[in-house]
């Protein structure tokens, strides 16, 4: 098998398992073993198989087993185990990705082949530096190569919990010795979080999860929060397979029983949301979205108002009552906090410190995961004195993640002593004010330390699955950003219902539509049905295009909330959109009776008359709106259309040379023409049809389609249909 094949017959095996067909998964299963041609993993299966063999046997005896469900659901995780090993080891042999390269190299390039001597080294670097920084003798010379000594160790300790494919008993000692809160080495306990994290994105294993676990427990808050960041990524992409482990479920009930913790998952979830690229959704809005609208309604050609069913109002109008509840509830408090806290700043970090990842420091894979260290070799010539400068202010701050942070300095260093010296003098005069500002958010905000930990670390992240030369080796950890609500962890989470609420809302708040509407709609079904809950999964039902499902939220929201003009305007854009004129025109008169003399609303009942070819009651709607608003290009252009449509060409002409003399745009110029030429003014006409297509850069395609679009019109006016191909090659010549 080559490394697509093996992928492709892992992920079949997988699939079958998910689907709870386990002899198809066992047959995927099975063509691994024999490609591997390993005696151990042939008894393993072996094993599973005759294990399986039973159970059927007994089934069909129709033995009753109280134990059955508990043995299937072990059978189904040790196959889920045994795919995973499989896969491992034959990725081992023949794979040139990166990981695996380095996986055959490792054992050939450590400096210590037994574990515990390489914590014995660790712990020499200490004892012996404190020994000379204490002795009144010169010894730098020795205190630097000892602290190069120790980089390399770093370096090797991430290579080992991130390399090895099975921790014996001697790496599950040192991981456990190097996270306890005795243990005063941060630098060692941030690295072998990371690297145990990448490990177990590689490759699932019970055991070395339980680690992880054993991380998201301690009182530094910087290991802890790594953990837990880990943690959130590695569940999710193992996340259909972990009900069958129960220890899984156990270790995730005891960290949700703590108040804190579930707060510091509500922030790293949040963060990881945040990663996701605002633009795509844009693009999908524009590309995939709003197309679909125009595909559902000819009411979006609309001839009087083009915009007016995508205009900000209507389609962006969110209802002011769901702010002041927020504010009256404190949700609003807590998301502005949280906020603060997402990627906008860091986005422009992240173009600005990209193209500086080119510094031989990030050639070390190991750094990308390091935590900023001013005293690391590389950058510690920026730290020697002890000047308290804005530099050393600035790098200790929430601005940067700690990628960015050595990227800074390496820059600094390219620079000249001397501008480095102006550098740091203009600086010391907001060294006290940043110093200040610490202070103030560290008192009133006591939670803000852990946060600020996490979101660096999964700015790091983030850094590393975008710009490591690396990263296409590896599958991106942020393609679940989207997904993190779907997580058994999220489940087990939002057993707090303010839990799963508060990530709603900065779904809504960001625009994630379809995984907003997934969380109210789980809310609404889990609580007692509240008005502001229904008008929010209405909207969000309109934003994915789904009018009818949004209109059926919207009356539900009236009949809990009756007479609320936002909800009534709802119904009635939504009724419009599909079609129902006569109900969408009972309902914006019903929204003008419940707030009068509101244009927007009075141009809507207006063309809903139109749409019912009741012209003269849509006249006069656009004539008391012409009289409220004073030169309304919009008025003008319902008036115009209006008029054409019913037969009315002075009336008509006279208001679309208003709209000529005023502000045309490409539509206005095409419904001059066709006025002047149901005049029989054909060489006006085609002036106007020329202007049309101008403004649409001589877009042939996008000009005919509108003029076909009219042809009924035309006809209706007294154009003879075999004039038509004659006045549009006359615009050809």
């Amino acid at each position: 098998m080559n490394t697509s094949q093996i992928h492709a017959t892992y992920k079949s095996s997988l699939y079958f398992l998910s689907l709870r067909k386990v002899k198809n998964a066992f047959n995927k299963t099975e063509e691994l073993v024999n490609e591997l041609q390993l005696g151990d993993y042939s008894d393993k299966l072996a094993d599973l198989q005759q294990n399986y063999s039973y159970l059927l046997q007994y089934y069909v005896s129709g033995i009753d087993d109280p134990q059955r469900k508990s043995v299937y659901n072990k059978l189904i995780a040790k196959i889920f185990v045994l795919n995973s090993e499989l896969r491992e080891e034959l990725l081992m042999r023949n794979s040139s990705n990166f990981e695996y390269a380095q996986k055959r190299y490792f054992p050939h390039t450590r400096r210590h082949n037994f574990t515990p001597a390489l914590f014995t080294a660790i712990q020499y670097f200490y004892s012996q530096s404190e020994l000379l920084k204490n002795d009144d003798g010169n010894h730098e010379t020795e205190l630097k190569r000892l602290r190069t000594n120790y980089e390399l160790l770093l370096v090797e300790l991430f290579g080992l919990f991130w390399l090895t494919t099975i921790y014996r008993a001697e790496e599950k000692v040192l991981f456990n010795q190097l996270i306890n809160d005795n243990y005063s080495g941060s630098n060692e306990k941030s690295i072998a979080v990371s690297a145990l994290t990448l490990n177990l994105w590689r490759m699932f294993d019970e055991s070395k999860l339980a680690l992880l676990f054993d991380a998201c427990q301690v009182s530094d808050q910087q290991v802890k929060q790594r953990a837990l960041v880990g943690l959130c990524f590695v569940l999710a992409k193992y996340n259909q397979f972990l009900p069958y482990f129960p220890s899984v479920r156990n270790r995730l009930v005891l960290l949700a029983d703590d108040s804190h913790t579930v707060e510091n998952f509500q922030n790293i979830i949040i963060q990881i949301i945040a990663t996701a690229e605002t633009e795509k959704i844009t693009k999908k809005m524009q590309e995939e979205i709003l197309p679909e609208v125009m595909k559902i309604s000819p009411m979006l050609k609309d001839k009087m108002d083009p915009e007016s069913l995508l205009n900000a109002d209507d389609w962006n109008e969110e209802n002011p009552e769901w702010q002041e509840m927020l504010d009256k509830s404190g949700v609003s408090d807590k998301l502005k906090e949280l906020s603060e806290l997402q990627l906008e700043g860091a986005d422009v970090y992240m173009s600005t410190f990209s193209l500086l990842k080119s510094f031989p420091f990030f050639s070390e894979f190991s750094h990308w995961f390091l935590p900023f260290d001013p005293h690391y070799s590389e950058i510690n010539g920026l730290f020697e004195r002890d000047d308290k400068t804005l530099l050393t202010a600035f790098l200790g701050n929430n601005l940067m993640c700690n990628s960015d942070k050595y990227s800074f300095c390496l820059s600094i260093l390219q620079m000249p002593e001397s501008q480095r010296g102006v550098l740091k003098q203009s600086f010391k005069m907001e060294t006290e004010q940043l110093d200040e500002m610490s202070r103030d958010e560290a008192i009133l905000t006591p939670g803000s330390v852990s946060k600020n930990i996490s979101k660096q670390y999964v700015q790091d992240l983030f850094r590393f699955f975008k710009l490591n030369p690396q990263h296409g080796d590896f599958s991106d950890m942020f393609a679940f950003s989207l997904f993190m609500h779907k997580s058994y962890l999220f489940d087990i989470l939002a057993a707090d219902v303010q839990f799963k609420s508060n990530i709603a809302e900065y779904y809504f708040l960001k625009n994630h539509y379809p995984q907003a509407l997934e969380l109210f709609e789980n809310i609404q079904l889990n609580s007692t049905p509240t008005a502001a809950i229904y008008q929010k999964i209405g909207y969000l039902y309109q934003q994915t295009s789904q009018f009818l499902k949004a209109l059926d939220a919207y009356l539900k929201a009236d009949l809990i909330q009756p007479d609320d003009i936002w909800t009534v305007k709802k119904m009635a854009f939504c009724y419009r959109l599909s079609g129902n004129f006569e109900k969408a025109l009972e309902y914006y008169q019903r929204a003008e009776y419940l707030k009068p003399n509101q244009p927007h609303i009075m141009m809507q009942v207006g063309h809903c008359f139109v749409e019912l070819k009741k012209f003269k009651e849509a006249l006069n709607i656009y004539f008391k709106l012409d009289a409220l608003e004073d030169e309304s290009v919009k008025v003008w252009r319902a008036i115009s259309w209006c008029s054409f449509i019913a037969g009315n060409l002075q009336q008509a002409e006279y208001y679309v040379s208003k709209l000529i003399e005023k502000e045309p745009n490409a539509q206005d110029f095409l419904n001059a023409g066709h006025v002047a030429w149901c005049q029989r003014k054909i060489a006006e006409a085609i002036e106007f049809y020329k202007q049309s297509l101008s403004l649409q850069q001589n877009n042939w395609d996008v000009f005919l389609e509108q003029f076909n679009d009219d042809k009924s019109y035309l006809l209706a006016n007294g154009i003879d249909e075999d004039e038509i191909p004659l006045l549009v090659d006359s615009l050809i010549s």
